[in-house]
Parts: structure tokens; sequence; C-alpha cells
């Protein structure tokens, strides 16, 4: 019989009372805690405690405390990814971010979903899917992506933004639903 973790990572209805993912926030809400309290400068310590929280990383990653997770180790981060500060990575599945990605103060990357049904919501269940991120995107402060979608390389999300289906590479998106954009100007 699967796991309630099993079940969670992979997509499945799952109770997230159950004591091993309990356990599994208790802990990376010790290791945020311990990385909030952190200050530029600090980073042998930071580097110790993100190997610790997140599932994977590159190199030269810049992550802005606070930094807010569910679990940790469903964060992949490419190398050179950038992460402003007060983000909120809600990953209940994968949350796989690819290399020299930007992402703005306040943006919240939320993996996690609830049952539309009343009466399945009513049994506390819950259940997620996974967000991909590409390489080199750019994403402005307080946007939302929410649960199971791609976001191609070399897009934009813009400020506010609130992405509910997937985003081809090198779209430019905004407004809430997000939908494409017109850009009449660049910066070479």
């Amino acid at each position: 019989m699967a796991s309630q973790k099993d079940l969670m990572q992979a997509g499945e209805l799952y109770d997230a009372g159950d004591a091993e993912l309990v356990a599994a926030r208790k802990r990376a809400q010790a290791l945020m805690r311990d990385y909030n309290a952190t200050i530029y400068g600090e980073g042998a310590e930071r580097d110790a405690i993100l190997d610790r929280l997140l599932g994977s990383r590159g190199e030269a990653c810049a992550l802005r405390a606070p930094l807010y997770v569910d679990y940790g180790w469903n964060v992949h981060l490419g190398s050179g990814v950038f992460l402003n500060y007060g983000c909120v990575l809600l990953d209940v599945c994968p949350i796989t971010i690819g290399d020299m990605t930007q992402i703005g103060p306040n943006v919240q990357i939320l993996t996690a979903d609830h049952p539309r049904d009343p009466a399945v919501r009513d049994q506390g269940l819950e259940y997620g899917r996974p967000i991909t991120i590409g390489r080199n995107v750019w994403i402005g402060g307080g946007a939302i992506l929410l649960p199971g979608v791609t976001i191609g390389d070399d897009a934009v999300i813009g400020a506010g933004a609130v992405v509910t289906r997937d985003v081809a590479p090198g779209l430019t998106v905004g407004g809430n639903p997000a939908r494409p954009l017109v850009s009449r100007q660049s910066h070479a």
C-alpha cells in the first residue's frame, strides 16, 4: 500500500494530516526559521541550510530570506536561480526551476490543490500537480503560478499575473488570468 507521501508526490488524493507528512513540514519549518534568520554575507551558513532543505540546487543560486516552503525536498533549482524576498513555494509535488531564472518578490508557486467536489474536500483530502519553470524565465513580483503549469524557456510573467495555464517558450504574459501581451519595447 502506498504511503500518504507517495500519494502526494504522485498527484493523488492524500491526507496532509498523516504523521510522516506533519513531521516533514515541521522539519522544513525549523530549517526555514534558521534560514530566514540569516543575512546577506552568511553564505556558508545559508548554503548548509539550503542543502538540507531543498531537493537540489545548482551553482550560484541566490535566495533572499524570507523563503517559505511546505517540505523543501520537492524544490529543484538549476544554476544561477534568483528568488527575491518573500517567495512561497508550496511543494507538495515537484517544483523545478531552470537555470538563470529570476523570480521577483512575493511570488507564489503553488503545487497544492483541493478537490472541487465538496464531499471529497470534506474528507480532508487534497492533492497537487507539479510546476515546471524553464531556463532564463523572468517572473515579476507578486505573480502567482497555479498547480500543474509549465513555463517555457525565456518566458516573461508580468508582475501580479495569475498563471492558470501553460506559457509557451519566449511568451510574455500578464493579468488575471494571465494572457499573452504584445511587447512594443525591448532592452538589448
